[in-house]
Formats: C-alpha cells, sequence, structure tokens
C-alpha cells in the first residue's frame, strides 16, 4: 500500500469500501436529457459521497468526495482534479448539508488518488466501480 498522509490503514480502506450503499435515484436531479443517468453511492461515515453521471452506460463525470476532499473526472475535460470541499468548515453560517462547494487545488493531490483507486479497488468486481478504476488508466 502506498505511504500516505491521510492515515487510513488496509482496513480502514475495506471498511470504506464495503460501507458505500446506492442511494435511491428518486432523490436525484433527474438529467433534462433522457440519455443520462445520475447513480449516488454515500458511505458511512460523513461526507463521503461518490458520484457518477452515466450516458449510455458509460461514466461521464465522476466525482468522490471524503474528509473534506474531493476527486473529479469529467470525459470533456482530460484529466483528474483534485480539490477541497466545504463541508468540514464549521464556522460556515450559510452551510446546508446538500449546498457542497469544492475549491480545485492548484496541484493535484497525488496521494487522493492513490487513496480513492484503493477505496475502490474493494469493489472492483461490480461494473460501475471497475469502470471507474478504468479511468485511473
Amino acid at each position: 500500500m502506498p505511504q500516505s498522509n491521510y492515515f487510513i490503514e488496509t482496513n480502514e480502506i475495506a471498511s470504506l469500501g464495503a460501507s458505500l450503499r446506492r442511494i435511491e435515484q428518486n432523490i436525484l436531479k433527474h438529467s433534462k436529457k433522457g440519455d443520462i443517468s445520475r447513480v449516488w453511492f454515500q458511505g458511512e461515515e460523513p461526507y463521503f459521497d461518490i458520484f457518477f453521471e452515466l450516458k449510455s452506460d458509460e461514466i461521464t463525470w465522476f466525482q468522490f468526495t471524503l474528509r473534506g476532499k474531493s476527486l473529479s473526472w469529467d470525459s470533456e475535460t482530460p484529466g483528474w482534479q483534485t480539490g477541497i470541499t466545504n463541508e468540514l468548515k464549521i464556522d460556515d453560517v450559510s452551510f446546508y448539508a446538500a449546498s457542497k462547494t469544492i475549491e480545485n487545488n492548484t496541484e493535484l493531490d497525488s496521494e487522493l488518488i492513490n487513496l480513492v483507486q484503493l477505496i475502490l479497488e474493494t469493489r472492483a468486481e461490480e461494473t460501475l466501480f471497475a469502470q471507474a478504476l478504468a479511468l485511473f488508466n
């Protein structure tokens, strides 16, 4: 396992992956384009989410958030983008849990990218997670 400043052990990575549950589609905002679907997984840990946007069963957008960190990928903008979220800022009086904002990093957080990949690998037998892992190649 790669060294990480996130201090996450192998058993915790497995636990995070196992905790992900698919959220019912009817609470997601539906796309105006009928051929686009959204899938949301939420982990047991607060602020642990994975979002997928699919077109013809292929990932067109992906976002992973955990512990105030974010990793995203968009088919229209090649490459990864890392950032920080407002979720852990307790001094934000306007904070509403459904209004997550992300501030992009100027440099990629390679440790976060490695961590996300390790968490996704815990569910690699599932098609959607296998497709997400392929984005790392």
